[in-house]
């Protein structure tokens, strides 16, 4: 993995010790992050990573030192959140580069792997070359290249590769490298193509550690664009559009300020396959840019295209993909394109996989009304790490129309899904509900809001004129006080009746609440660091209530009061397929980054694959087969203490089994009555999976074949001490 520029994407930080100290920010989401270069292989070095417990949002450092063995940090296998697994069971990315490696490395030469990884690449390499051959691979993050070192180890090979365990602009030919390399072969590539580095690797490679014109593994790689209307893509932006339509009274936009809650403006990865039925295709594919891997890239780039509309329609997003040209000739290709581009299947993609999406481009507001026939002008920019686009209608006398709202001089940016939540009509009317409710025949009541949730300040500032708001704001902080203070006056309350503590606490005490006991505790929950994260993990609200108990009057109302552990047993070939354990991929033996990376199948005792976090709906071909069922429930209304919880459950459908879906509900009032829900068709939520070891056959009880289960138990134990939710099933 390599990376000159790093995203900072919390919650993982590693930091690691050297002549200069190198902050970088990891992510738990699934796809490979920036991560660091460290130190020479052979020299006594350390990395510090950050541990994030997001039941209580507090964090530790671990050490991972330079030994044989990678660190237990928590129940999940260290790179478990990682997307290494999913590339190496992606059968169509690991015979193009073989092939293309084969075609190019086909005489004893110097080969440089920048981003080795588990050094699959690096091992072709040498294979292909044979014994005079070497290899030089540069792998920067230390808990890598020690499972690297393990899989040379395991395949004899270890000889043939000099692995360097720095960052690939530390590198020094004459001290780390004996000559210049006479072919590159690197996989430093994210779904938006730039992100994790590529120009200013590429930059840096060619001034000081290729020889001139080197052969490259890849080639090439294009990006290529449509645009499209859709609903669903529609309510991920626009927030002041969607909010029109509601009836609360809550204007988190207030107008003039449509802007004062944004996504980032950058190209979000997404399963678009998955909303396929909810796209309506403007134009023809568009080329956008070219980028050469054999010669130095330029760090910006802009370029026009000239885009005919083929429907009429409105224009609510680009979405974006790039075909890779792994060889010189042009006979081997990767693409990362959506189903619904016919070329896709013959070109070397096919397969569901995780770690490439497509990417979207949301255009702001309302999008671009256009009409068939009508051309459209799109300036596509990039710098050295991003993409960016401008549409503008030919022939208009306004330069951008879709660029008609004014920025403010303050922005909250949240995740598109963030904004599709507020801007959710059901939603707003449960939480509107359960704060009536808990409200009703209250005098000047004191409110604490215990998350993040900027929707519930409003809310409750709103509805009661008497009302004293604190929201403690723990990831926001003075982001949501800002906020608050800016919307103020647009949703008819003043800031005197709403106060954010200027220092988080854990814990209020009496001074704080001004020697007033707290009369409605409430949250949805949300918190802004555990977003992507496992829906039990807002389970942090039930510790936060606990901490804030001796502040809470005898008839505080707490919401929501409960929160319920559901699931479904369901059919995830896709996915299943692609977290696999691992055996030979293309002749090499990565049987022994099974449990680090956290996958599912034949582990060693008592290992088992970890819960990880994903949106199921995107997860390629899924089928329920049972009912949901009830596993766990978590009362808030007391304080927080470990559970557990047992079902059994009959199978509804027959098919393949290959795991078990879990998400939250949030019971927000005492009757019940008011419930949202986090299950896999509410879009804007992610679920956790559990994946069986192997795959089972299943049928409906009394109407099984002899070789399917007919039921299931299921049961779950909760730890608060140790934030764990631990599963365990049973088939019968």
């Amino acid at each position: 993995m390599n990376a000159l520029i790093y995203k900072t994407l919390i919650p993982s930080i590693s930091l690691r010790l050297s002549t200069r100290l190198t902050l970088i920010l990891n992510s738990f989401l699934h796809f490979k992050a920036p991560l660091p270069r460290a130190m020479s292989s052979y020299s006594p070095q350390q990395v510090f990573q950050l541990k994030l417990d997001p039941l209580t949002g507090n964090s530790e450092w671990v050490v991972i030192q330079d030994s044989d063995e990678l660190p237990e940090c928590s129940k999940e296998p260290l790179l478990a959140s990682t997307s290494y697994l999913d590339m190496l069971n992606d059968s169509h990315r690991n015979k193009a580069f073989r092939l293309a490696i084969d075609k190019t490395v086909t005489k004893p030469c110097h080969v440089l792997d920048i981003g080795a990884g588990t050094g699959l690449l690096s091992m072709m390499a040498a294979r292909a070359m044979g014994l005079n051959g070497r290899v030089t691979a540069c792998e920067s993050y230390l808990p890598m290249a020690k499972l690297m070192r393990k899989v040379l180890h395991r395949n004899g090979i270890g000889k043939n590769i000099n692995l360097i365990n720095k960052r690939s602009d530390e590198l020094e030919v004459g001290v780390d490298i004996p000559s210049r390399a006479d072919v590159l072969v690197s996989e430093i590539l994210d779904s938006e193509l730039l992100g994790e580095g590529l120009i200013p690797t590429l930059q840096h490679a060619h001034d000081k550690l290729l020889v001139e014109n080197p052969l490259t593994v890849p080639y090439r790689a294009v990006t290529y664009g449509q645009l499209v209307e859709s609903p669903y893509l529609w309510k991920l932006h626009d927030l002041f559009g969607s909010e029109a339509k509601a009836s609360d009274g809550i204007h988190l936009v207030p107008t003039g300020l449509e802007t004062v809650i944004h996504f980032k403006l950058q190209q979000h990865p997404m399963h678009c396959d998955a909303i396929r039925k909810e796209i309506k295709l403007l134009s023809e594919p568009f080329k956008i840019f070219e980028f050469d891997f054999w010669k130095r890239p330029d760090s910006h780039g802009k370029t026009k295209v000239q885009i005919k509309m083929t429907d009429t329609g409105c224009i609510h997003a680009v979405v974006s993909w790039w075909i890779l040209q792994l060889d010189r000739e042009g006979t081997v290709f990767y693409s990362t394109a959506p189903s619904w581009i016919s070329s896709a299947a013959k070109i070397g993609s096919g397969n569901w996989c995780d770690h490439w999406k497509q990417c979207v481009w949301f255009l702001r507001g309302k999008g671009m009304p256009v009409s068939e026939g009508e051309e459209v002008l799109l300036e596509a920019t990039h710098e050295e790490t991003s993409v960016s686009y401008n549409l503008s209608v030919l022939g208009s006398q306004t330069d951008i129309r879709e660029h008609d709202q004014r920025i403010g001089d303050f922005q909250l940016l949240v995740s598109p899904e963030r904004i599709a939540t507020y801007g959710d009509s059901e939603w707003r009317l449960s939480m509107l509900a359960a704060v009536r409710k808990a409200l009703q025949g209250r005098v000047n009541p004191l409110c604490v809001v215990a998350d993040d949730s900027i929707f519930l300040t409003l809310l409750a500032a709103n509805l009661s004129k008497t009302s004293h708001v604190i929201s403690l704001f723990p990831g926001l902080r003075d982001k949501g006080a800002k906020y608050v203070e800016t919307v103020a006056k647009a949703n008819a309350f003043s800031m005197d009746r709403v106060e954010v503590p200027e220092k988080w606490k854990a814990c209020l005490t009496m001074l704080d609440t001004h020697g007033k006991k707290v009369d409605l505790l409430i949250g949805e929950p949300y918190y802004y660091a555990n977003e992507g994260m496992l829906p039990w993990q807002n389970l942090r609200f039930w510790r936060d209530r606990t901490l804030l108990d001796p502040v809470l009057s005898e008839d505080a109302l707490i919401m929501p009061c409960k929160g319920i552990l559901k699931a479904c047993a369901m059919s995830l070939p896709d996915l299943w397929n692609s977290r696999c354990c691992l055996g030979e991929v293309e002749g090499f033996d990565h049987s022994v980054v099974n449990t680090t990376l956290g996958a599912c199948g034949e582990l060693p005792a008592p290992k088992e694959s970890p819960c990880l976090p994903f949106c199921v709906w995107q997860c390629g071909e899924i089928k329920e087969l049972s009912e949901i069922f009830t596993i766990l429930e978590f009362d808030f209304l007391k304080l927080m203490t470990s559970c557990y919880g047992k079902a059994q459950v009959q199978f509804t459908e027959h098919g393949i089994c290959h795991g078990f879906v879990l998400w939250m509900d949030w019971v927000m009032d005492a009757e019940n009555s008011i419930v949202v829900s986090t299950r896999p068709d509410h879009r804007y939520w992610k679920q956790g999976v559990k994946l069986l070891t192997k795959p089972v056959a299943v049928g409906i009880h009394g109407s099984k074949t002899t070789n399917e289960f007919g039921s299931t138990i299921i049961e779950a134990f909760f730890d608060p001490s140790s934030s764990e939710l631990i599963i365990k099933h049973t088939f019968s």
